[in-house]
């Protein structure tokens, strides 16, 4: 911070000292701050259920509105260890397919989304086999591929090249060298 005000100071002298002809000052460029948004969402399901509870279809309101623009979204589903691994590949899936469904149901492109099912291997919270965890009934959503803006930032023109393009600006957030 210290050089960007020693830079900034020197700037405004060599301007300064031009008399005011050499560079227009004032001229602002509107600059977009990015952050990137929320994306990991995680849906609870009913034990041996692959229907949406209203917590879960708000949740993957939540995810749907995030996934709009983005460039994938990947959905997976889990189960418990009751059951066979067979048997609970199935529900995993089917808990998969019914967040897919609503998630096109809510305006997602399905091109960008990808589904599949874990079964019981991939638990949450390790438990022995035959045992019932909520934590474990589950679909994760993960969406890429997406940014918000947060807020505009006026940048004002300290140093003008000879062809007339700015070289350096500043703002109330800081100064930025361009190249």
């Amino acid at each position: 911070m210290k050089t960007a005000s020693v830079m900034m100071f020197g700037a405004a002298a060599f301007l300064a000292a031009c008399g005011g002809n050499e560079a227009p000052m004032g001229v602002v460029a509107v600059e977009p701050t990015v952050v990137a948004a929320p994306t990991d969402y995680t849906v609870f399901f009913a034990f041996d259920r692959a229907d949406l509870t209203a917590q879960g279809a708000q949740t993957v309101a939540e995810a749907s509105t995030a996934a709009n623009g983005a460039t994938s979204v990947s959905v997976v589903g889990h189960t418990d260890t009751v059951g066979s691994v067979a048997y609970n590949q199935g529900l995993s899936e089917a808990r998969a397919a019914t967040v897919v469904g609503a998630m096109v149901g809510n305006g997602v492109n399905p091109a960008v989304i990808t589904a599949s099912g874990r079964s019981e291997l991939d638990l949450a919270v390790p438990t022995a086999d035959g045992v019932r965890e909520q934590a474990n009934r589950r679909v994760e959503i993960s969406v890429d591929g997406v940014a918000v803006v947060e807020e505009e930032v006026a940048l004002n023109c300290v140093i003008v090249a000879s062809d007339g393009l700015c070289e350096a600006s500043s703002s109330d957030v800081g100064y930025v060298e361009h190249n």
